[in-house]
């Protein structure tokens, strides 16, 4: 066996390792660390305390503006929007509040700092400017039309969002509006904005813009809230297809409740059945022949107006042409007014008269008919077809005058002259150009004068083209284009009306 043996270690203490220092220059070492010390902090406290204040003078604008969204300008570069904080070197600044309907403002400032802890307490100069509106009901006429603009985008999701136009420029141009009249035609562009709303997004900004308006641009009163909603009610009572305008904009359960509802019953099943009355009237004999076009007269009547929403529309008598422009009338107009032919497409687009592909055709495109025209193109041939008709028929043109179609004057007339869409009077060869600025809820009522300031974006399009498969299009079916868009699959038919139907 193996024994174990002991082992005893002797613990020694070593010496500690010390660093003494030495005095210098005749100062103990806590003398002279203390002054080490004391001067960084002077340094830090120099630099903290003093430096800012001689290396960047200035002050802290503190500009606060009603309505609130200014862009501020600053010796004329922009630098923010309002409300806001802005830094301003030393001297006599020139600050700009600018705010699109508003009077702009300039602001003298001396932003004159101090040498003291303005890193950490800037000198503030507080700026509270109230802006005076040049037109409060125009410029909240260019809010609406902005909002009617970002309905044609489509509901908003997490990643694209829709700005609240029309509810801004209540809050902006309400307060401002203190004459009667002015705030009552804004009531009226927010009745007409009604007929943009097509989103779930649009619906809330006309909603807040009603509530914003009748409360003068603040947040709305118990008592003005009950004037807000006594007044959407009975703007839903005047117009017969607001249930199914709400149905379809509302979803889960609130869409359900509408649907459900007596009121949805009583309206949109009551109209859609009318929707199925033949339009009242025969087609007139007498026609008239205008530079290569014959229109047939089209007796005054009714028209149950619209897709979805059908509204009654009363039609004067009216002549319309039989087919959509053909190559002899178009080659005529171009002879006359070459600021129209296809080698100046470039020019034409760079004014915004058209797009590339103005008069353009494709493969499969019925022999008969002019496409590829834009609005602007459209409305520019009948200027000239009018000018033709008063030297052909002086006596007539003094009654009588030519331009675009209605909506509700196209829709009549397919009616009588082409209820399945067939020749001879080629309804459904191309969609066709209207007069109508383009609403998508048309059938809801407005006032007349706010309709026409409002416009819109787009215009009409009606009937159909050679592309569309069969049973896709109907006589009420609606659609929409930008004015200048030229497309192989649009022409137009013009009209001779009375002078006193000029829409």
């Amino acid at each position: 066996m193996f024994k174990k043996k002991s082992v005893t270690i002797n613990e020694t203490t070593l010496p500690q390792d010390r660093v003494a220092l030495k005095p210098v220059l005749g100062l103990r070492p806590g003398v002279y660390l203390a002054g080490i010390y004391s001067a960084i902090l002077v340094v830090i406290l120099f630099f903290v305390l003093i430096y800012p204040g001689i290396s960047n003078p200035g002050a802290l604008l503190v500009i606060r503006t009603e309505p609130h969204g200014a862009a501020i300008l600053v010796d004329g570069v922009y630098m923010d929007a309002a409300p806001s904080e802005i830094f301003a070197a030393r001297g006599l600044r020139r600050v700009e509040i600018r705010l699109p309907g508003f009077r702009p403002e300039q602001i003298e400032v001396d932003a004159r700092g101090r040498l003291f802890a303005s890193w950490l307490f800037p000198r503030r100069i507080e700026i509270h400017q109230t802006l005076t509106a040049y037109s409060p009901a125009l410029s909240f006429v260019d809010e609406a039309a902005d909002y009617a603009a970002w309905t044609f985008t489509g509901e908003s999701t997490a990643t694209y969002q829709i700005p609240l136009s029309l509810s801004e420029g209540a809050y902006r141009f309400g307060p401002a509006a203190s004459d009667p009249d002015a705030r009552r035609f804004m009531e009226d562009t927010i009745t007409a904005s009604s007929r943009f709303a097509v989103t779930r997004a649009a619906l809330r900004d006309l909603v807040r813009a009603k509530s914003l308006l009748d409360n003068q641009g603040l947040s709305p009163s118990p008592l003005s809230l009950i004037g807000t909603i006594e007044g959407m009610i009975a703007f839903l009572e005047q117009n017969p297809g607001s249930a199914a305008w709400l149905a379809s904009i509302l979803s889960g359960e609130d869409g359900d409740t509408i649907t459900a509802s007596a009121w949805y019953a009583e309206t949109v099943y009551q109209r859609q059945s009318e929707a199925q009355i033949p339009a009242n009237a025969a087609v007139g004999a007498a026609s008239l022949q205008i530079g290569f076009l014959n229109f047939r007269m089209i007796p005054g009547g009714f028209d149950l107006l619209g897709e979805n929403f059908p509204a009654q529309t009363n039609v004067d008598t009216f002549y319309i042409s039989e087919t959509v422009i053909n190559a002899a009338a178009w080659e005529a107009f171009l002879a006359q007014t070459p600021k129209w032919q296809k080698e100046n497409t470039a020019a034409l687009v760079a004014e915004g008269f058209a797009s590339m592909g103005y008069l353009e055709t494709v493969s499969g495109a019925p022999a008969e008919g002019v496409a590829g025209i834009s609005w602007y193109a459209a409305r520019a041939f009948c200027q000239w077809l009018d000018s033709v008709f008063r030297q052909s028929h002086p006596v007539l043109s003094g009654v009588w005058e030519i331009r675009l179609p209605t909506e509700a004057e196209w829709e009549y007339a397919a009616r009588l002259l082409s209820p399945d869409f067939t020749n001879p009077f080629g309804f459904g060869m191309y969609w066709e150009w209207c007069e109508d600025p383009f609403a998508p809820l048309g059938f809801l009522s407005a006032p007349a004068a706010a309709i026409d300031a409002l416009g819109s974006p787009e215009r009409s399009v009606r009937g159909g083209s050679w592309i569309n498969a069969p049973g896709t299009v109907a006589i009420e079916t609606r659609a929409s284009l930008p004015p200048s868009f030229s497309s192989p699959f649009v022409s137009f038919r013009p009209v001779l009306v009375p002078r006193r139907n000029n829409p």
